[in-house]
């Protein structure tokens, strides 16, 4: 399922063939998409697994530089099971912009993304990165991170890839309201409406 996942990103062109990660927690260990590995031709062989202190129990597979995100978000976030990370195009640059795109647009972006979070920019593969956006994540389940891409978790893979597929529906949705030059989005008791069915 997380290589499954993997390349669905990469054929709904949400990542490069290079790019991103996903993980998933299964008891006490976390399945996560090896580095340096064609994305978008991953097999279940290039999935490692971690311990949930970090150790890599598949030597032979080089581990993502960004597990460290992704152990520090299990650590704070016990409700999530699966975290997709990625770099789709108009979602990430909302995220280069420093912007928040807005999901009050439509009941879909709402329900599925909740409010989306920014995540200060810190240099790749480093534990303060895996501490900005672990942080960020204690507020929302989508997290824009600054000059970099997107992140998002969820209890299952599909709903955090959902997520992610939404996200960047959304930032595009914001972009044609945008050059149209009008959008209406749902008034705060719509949006409370909406929030109470997820609550």
């Amino acid at each position: 399922m997380v290589a499954a996942t993997m390349r669905r990103l990469y054929n709904q062109k949400l990542t490069t063939a290079s790019g991103g990660n996903v993980s998933l927690r299964a008891d006490n260990k976390v399945l996560i998409t090896a580095s340096q590995i064609d994305k978008g031709l991953i097999t279940g062989e290039q999935v490692a697994i971690l311990t949930s202190g970090g150790n890599n129990l598949t030597p032979e597979l080089k581990m993502s530089m960004e597990y460290n995100i992704h152990l520090s978000i299990y650590t704070k976030r016990p409700d999530v099971k699966a975290i997709v990370h990625a770099h789709p195009v108009f979602a990430t640059g909302f995220a280069i912009a420093g912007k928040l795109f807005k999901t009050s647009l439509s009941g879909e972006f709402r329900a599925i993304l909740g409010k989306p979070v920014l995540a200060k920019y810190v240099l790749m593969g480093t534990t303060d990165l895996a501490q900005s956006v672990s942080d960020a994540a204690t507020r929302g389940n989508l997290i824009l991170m600054a000059n970099h891409g997107v992140l998002t978790t969820g209890r299952t893979l599909f709903e955090a890839y959902d997520r992610m597929e939404v996200a960047e529906a959304c930032a595009k949705m914001n972009i044609v309201t945008g050059l149209i030059g009008q959008s209406t989005s749902l008034n705060p008791q719509q949006l409370r409406e909406i929030d109470s069915l997820f609550s």
